[in-house]
């Protein structure tokens, strides 16, 4: 259960942007989205390596 206090006189636009960023530190939307078909173990690994490739290249390109 998420709690966000909100202070005396505290905007309500500026809880709800709290709220919002503890919601998708929890990750339930993309828990939900990722739930909704089931894929391989072996697809899973494939997709991670190949986005630790990625951001490895961009990482290398930054340095030059």
């Amino acid at each position: 259960m998420i709690i966000v206090p909100v202070k005396e006189g505290e905007n309500i636009e500026k809880a709800l942007k709290k709220f919002k960023r503890k919601f998708e530190k929890t990750g339930a939307v993309r828990e939900l989205r990722s739930r909704r078909e089931f894929q391989k173990p072996s697809v899973v690994k494939r997709k991670a390596m190949m986005k630790a490739i990625y951001v490895q290249h961009l990482q290398l390109q930054d340095e030059q």
